[in-house]
């Protein structure tokens, strides 16, 4: 087997001295503030709507991605506002601190549907990579590097070739997956015992970081997932609904046969040391509202859903979320709803369908590979 030397960080990252001007539109420009939320609502919410997307932001969604500390707005957003000093377009550049494998920007952006057309994506898009590429390369991270955007399906035709001009390239797809909880024709929801000492609990604050760890764990072998660390996983959580969320725990552990298997990380060798409890499977919901009335149904999503790689095969994920169904259901949803990696390593494509998910539509990743 061969393997590829890779050049500097900073040298892959070709970050340019300064960054290019956005000048097309007439639009004036500044960085983004808390104060901006609104205004960025109205914006992003009108784009979703023109383009079909299935989903709809809240106010406090837009608010919490000011809070986490690792970002910085003064550098890395762009706003453009016409002469009557309304929102026209948005650019934000955003980093990920607990990439271990591959460092990685995700670029977000975009322009009111009624100032299409003037040049005025290309050159915002032209500003969020060369501003990624600075951010790459001042992470001083030797690693696989990549710098990604998202397109839903349904977007237009001419955002998805703005990407392929760019140098981006599809990467990833994934299948926006419904299953029905109530009517006729909803499948009965499972009914799954745990073996051995696994016990299925509701979320609580106490075991919020060993489901840290458990997530970080559980996704090491999906493409394109990276650590997160406790300030990423604390963040993010404005329609998180701990109430629909469930984890599986392990009353005892086979310490040492854990402390032994190499596939277990620093952070949880540390954590089994200490005696801290172990969480081997986990079921993260969220609660939407705004999007129930853009599907016509109201619905919970399944935001996360896990096991570590020892305890895979032993039904975890399933009596997880099976749990999440049932509250759900119990709390009058009408559907559950999830995203998927259509080329998930565990096979979740094909529990899900087994299960009575069925795609209702679709979105990916386009990347640039550094």
């Amino acid at each position: 087997m061969t393997t590829t030397t890779l050049l500097p960080i900073a040298e892959r990252a070709a970050a340019p001295p300064a960054l290019p001007e956005i000048t097309a539109g007439n639009l004036t420009w500044r960085p983004a503030t808390r104060a901006d939320a609104p205004a960025l609502l109205e914006l992003k919410n009108t784009i979703a709507e023109v383009d079909d997307e299935p989903y709809r932001e809240a106010l406090e969604e837009v608010a919490e991605t000011f809070d986490a500390p690792w970002r910085n707005f003064d550098t890395d957003s762009r706003l453009g506002f016409d002469s009557e000093g309304v929102l026209r377009a948005y650019a934000f550049v955003d980093t990920t601190p607990g990439d271990a494998t591959t460092v990685r920007v995700f670029l977000w952006g975009g322009v009111h549907p009624d100032r299409r057309g003037e040049g005025i994506g290309r050159e915002l898009l032209a500003w969020e990579i060369a501003r990624g590429r600075q951010l790459l390369a001042a992470t001083g991270k030797e690693l696989p590097a990549r710098i990604a955007v998202f397109a839903e399906d349904t977007d237009p035709e001419s955002k998805h070739r703005l990407y392929a001009h760019a140098g981006f390239e599809p990467r990833r797809f994934y299948s926006d997956l419904k299953r029905d909880l109530a009517g006729p024709d909803a499948p009965p929801v499972p009914d799954v015992a745990l073996d051995g000492s696994l016990r299925l609990v509701p979320w609580s604050t106490e075991l919020d970081e060993p489901a840290r760890l458990a997530h970080n764990e559980a996704f090491r072998d999906h493409w394109g997932s990276e650590p997160q660390t406790a300030e990423q996983w604390a963040k993010g959580r404005t329609a998180f609904a701990p109430q629909w969320s469930f984890l599986v725990v392990d009353d005892a552990p086979d310490v040492d046969a854990l402390l032994a298997d190499p596939w277990t990380d620093a952070e949880t060798a540390a954590a089994l040391r200490a005696g801290a409890p172990l969480v081997v499977g986990y079921h993260v919901a969220s609660r939407f509202e705004e999007d129930f009335e853009v599907r016509g149904y109201t619905f919970g999503y399944t935001e996360l859903l896990g096991v570590r790689r020892a305890y895979r095969g032993r039904k975890i994920a399933v009596a997880a979320l099976a749990a999440g169904m049932r509250a759900f259901a119990a709390d009058g949803m009408q559907a559950a709803v999830l995203d998927v990696d259509t080329e998930n390593p565990s096979g979740a494509h094909g529990l899900y369908a087994s299960l009575g998910y069925t795609k209702v539509s679709g979105s990916r990743m386009y990347s640039i590979e550094l």
